[in-house]
């Protein structure tokens, strides 16, 4: 039984479970401080765009995007997204610190797009949904139910055809199961299926294209960082069968996943496990500018 404190077991919330909800998700960090901040000192490298912005709340949150400086049209492009759940925090700071640490070694040989934070509002609430309990990275089709996704979509929609490569920087944390799955649960009206957390870095790749080689070239880079997540005793983590080291699968572009949500050949979604015994914040951020690097050097090679 869901004892989850907002809603009536068995059935999804309403409009009144959601004001609820919304009405307990406290500020516990600046996006302006932590992010903005950040880009504002970047932008002497990159061209910078604001390409929407959240006004959930009194003051309104832009959404930025950082591009390789110079753009040129006939280089493929890399797409990196982080935050897009905002309390997988080193999605957005390891984002932030491939620019200031590595991108540039990348000039004139690709393009790179880096959207660091896609989901400002709960990068300030440390949580999973937007602020109308909705899980952004569930949401990457039309119509879109999540701003943020839209956003980004519209943002990607002229050179879609155009990105080789996705990277989706993300986290497995212990609230996914003190707090999101039992959330998730109580909207839903669904029971509560009690799981497990990883402990270590895994990839998720597309099971409607995987890409092997591409996969365990950014494992062997990141576990040079930080360790990698085992298979349970069932042989899967969260859920799904391990198909190679620190590998599992989903069909991204059917669920709705930002992984899923251009045609590039190259995509993957990183998942760090920031509350392990065995890594620090700084190993997950450092983790997550190993695996975009290692992705790229990949696709350089494979397009040399």
């Amino acid at each position: 039984m869901n004892t989850y404190p907002i809603g009536t077991p068995g059935l999804a919330w309403g409009d009144a479970e959601r004001a609820q909800w919304r009405a307990q998700q406290i500020q516990q960090r600046s996006y302006h401080k932590e992010v903005l901040s950040v880009i504002e000192h970047l932008a002497a490298d990159f061209d910078v765009q604001q390409y929407g912005e959240l006004n959930d709340e009194p003051q309104a949150l832009p959404l930025m995007a950082l591009y390789s400086r110079p753009w040129q049209a006939d280089l493929p492009v890399v797409l990196i997204t982080g935050g897009v759940h905002g309390y997988e925090t080193s999605g957005v700071q390891g984002a932030l610190q491939f620019l200031a640490q590595d991108a540039k070694r990348y000039r004139g040989l690709v393009n790179v797009l880096v959207v660091p934070c896609v989901s400002p509002w709960a990068y300030e609430r440390i949580h999973r949904w937007n602020a109308h309990a909705v899980d952004p990275n569930r949401s990457f089709f039309e119509p879109s139910p999540a701003a943020e996704s839209a956003a980004l979509m519209r943002l990607i929609a002229p050179i879609r055809e155009q990105v080789v490569m996705h990277i989706d920087l993300h986290e497995t944390t212990d609230t996914d199961e003190s707090e999101y799955r039992p959330a998730l649960a109580a909207r839903d009206g669904s029971p509560f299926v009690p799981g497990s957390i990883p402990d270590g870095f895994y990839l998720v790749d597309d099971s409607e294209q995987p890409q092997p080689e591409f996969q365990q070239a950014i494992i062997s880079a990141v576990e040079k960082v930080t360790h990698i997540a085992p298979a349970d005793e069932q042989g899967e983590i969260i859920g799904s069968k391990v198909v190679a080291k620190g590998v599992i699968q989903y069909p991204l572009t059917q669920l709705g996943l930002c992984a899923g949500m251009t045609a590039a050949r190259y995509k993957t979604t990183t998942e760090v496990y920031p509350d392990s015994p065995s890594a620090t914040p700084e190993q997950c951020n450092a983790a997550q500018v190993a695996a975009i690097s290692a992705a790229i050097d990949f696709v350089l090679k494979q397009t040399a």
